[in-house]
């Protein structure tokens, strides 16, 4: 296969940081049964490699993802192909990425370059960090076809990082959050011109690997734990279990002592 009939794009960029494309520009990047199959494939087969660290995901051509292939479930008539099984199974092949994601104790971060639709805009939520470019926008879809805007834990994460009250209003209207509201509300970290989109997400993993792997597994796990806690006490008891490990292995005590070092040479300079 070429790249131009490959679904998805795993690529190495530099040591530690690997950018997956999903590459079905002609249909926005839409996802048919193969492209599900293989993107799940790719993102198990990132998340055991040990040598990596972060992970940008990011489209090929004006979007990002449009969600499910609607042609891919319909028969010739139009009607759907799949029964009440077949779309419970299809909503779990879905799920399946997100918790993939969820799990994977690489940093995820989410080049938005484009629409996010559905089951992309999922996949969104799902990343721990997100940078999008001015034509990105984000689309819950499916409740203005009949069906539920909770999809692919759009319903979790939604009200998570822009608040109950915003999230329900989203959800029940079904109108698109554009690239300039989205960071307004906080629900990307800061907006970045389409050419410099795929640069910047690279710096910002840069930044991310310039800690110690210890440090960033362990931070990406406290933050979607604390999230959920049922208490302020759960999350600093938490915390204080995470920082004693910490303070057991190497890299603390180098980076303790390098941070002693740089005050004693700012003395000797005074």
């Amino acid at each position: 296969m070429n790249g131009s009939t490959v679904p998805m794009l795993a690529e190495l960029r530099e040591p530690g940081i690997a950018v997956l494309r999903l590459n079905r520009p002609a249909r926005a990047n839409a996802m048919d049964l193969d492209a599900i199959a293989l993107l799940h494939e790719r993102i198990l087969t990132l998340s055991a490699d040990r040598a990596l660290r972060a992970v940008i995901l990011t489209g090929a051509g004006p979007a990002f993802c449009a969600g499910l292939d609607l042609k891919s479930v319909l028969d010739e008539e139009g009607g759907l192909r799949l029964d009440g099984a077949g779309g419970y199974e299809l909503q779990e092949r879905f799920v399946a990425i997100v918790r993939e994601l969820r799990r994977c104790d690489k940093v995820v971060i989410a080049a938005v370059n484009g629409p996010a639709v559905g089951f992309g805009f999922a996949l969104t939520l799902a990343a721990d960090i997100r940078l999008a470019s001015p034509s990105a926008s984000f689309h819950v879809g499916a409740v203005r076809i009949g069906l539920s805007a909770g999809e692919c834990g759009i319903s979790y994460h939604l009200p998570r990082l822009v608040g109950a009250s915003r999230a329900f209003e989203v959800m029940l209207t079904g109108r698109p959050i554009d690239a300039t509201e989205a960071d307004r509300i906080g629900l990307v970290s800061r907006l970045v011109s389409g050419d410099e989109l795929e640069a910047a997400a690279l710096a910002c993993a840069r930044d991310v690997l310039r800690n110690s792997d210890f440090a960033i597994r362990q931070t990406k796990r406290l933050m979607w734990s604390n999230l959920d806690a049922p208490s302020l006490e759960a999350a600093i008891e938490l915390e204080n279990r995470t920082q004693v490990l910490g303070l057991q292995t190497g890299d603390s005590a180098l980076a303790a002592r390098a941070f002693a070092g740089r005050k004693e040479s700012a003395r000797g300079k005074g």
